[in-house]
């Protein structure tokens, strides 16, 4: 099975760590109006989730999410979800640790392409 989204070791520690403050959330890829093109974690109820956004899995045990319009541009590419030194994204809960969400991508092989049906 190939993985639409996946963390490194240090986003799945600082996914660890919110959880463990902040109990539930979950991730949505910005699009980048105002907080570029992160990875961004809300709470329940932050962010209204629909049918304009498209499931891609989970990390750390968290639902990850993207608006379709983008999907739809970067559906040829798996996300890496990482950590960085610096002020986070203002909307995301690891704002004040420090820390920020980034998001790396890498294009899907031909056979990872189809086996997701995207070839």
């Amino acid at each position: 099975m190939v993985d639409k989204v996946i963390a490194t070791p240090a986003a799945l520690a600082l996914i660890e760590r919110l959880r463990a403050e902040h109990g539930s959330f979950f991730f949505h890829q910005s699009g980048g109006c105002c907080d570029n093109s992160a990875a961004n974690a809300y709470l329940p109820g932050e962010l209204t989730i629909g049918a304009g956004d498209v499931y891609l899995g989970d990390i750390g045990g968290i639902p990850f999410y993207i608006g379709a319009n983008q999907y739809a541009y970067w559906k040829h590419t798996q996300l890496i979800i990482d950590v960085i030194e610096g002020s986070g994204g203002t909307f995301s809960l690891e704002g004040p640790t420090g820390l920020a969400f980034l998001t790396r991508s890498r294009v899907f092989t031909d056979d990872e392409a189809a086996a997701l049906g995207l070839s």
